[in-house]
């Protein structure tokens, strides 16, 4: 082992708007100080419960994947378990989601505002 992952930086052409959708969906804290990083309209953070750090990089012509087509790949994917697929559906969407793709294990394929695929599956037990 040479480090460890310190965030995951997604390219995107609204680092607020990409930020306040997933605290909408994993809560957090958006753009907590941290000597890490220094934010502004090019770069937010959001700081999620349990020490993980998903953050947002502006690029101003930032192409959005297409999932799932190769010539535009997903660059990265989120998978979020969810106790209850409906509600997280709803919730999702009501944040700005897209939907894309569910799939016969009940797996749900959505884009985030920028375009980047994200998936919802049910964990145990879920309704």
């Amino acid at each position: 082992m040479i480090g460890f992952v310190q965030c995951v930086v997604l390219d995107c052409p609204d680092v607020h708007r990409l930020a306040r959708f997933y605290h909408g969906l994993l809560g957090g804290e958006v753009n907590r100080p941290d000597p890490r990083w220094s934010v502004d309209d090019d770069f937010a953070t959001l700081h999620l419960p349990g020490d993980s750090v998903l953050a947002f990089q502006r690029v101003a012509d930032h192409r959005p994947p297409r999932w799932p087509d190769s010539a535009h790949p997903q660059q990265f994917h989120l998978d979020i378990e969810v106790t209850d697929l409906d509600a997280a559906r709803e919730r999702a969407l009501a944040e700005g989601a897209s939907p894309l793709h569910e799939d016969a294990r009940g797996w749900l394929v959505l884009a985030d505002p920028a375009g980047h695929p994200f998936c919802l599956l049910p964990g145990p037990g879920a309704a």
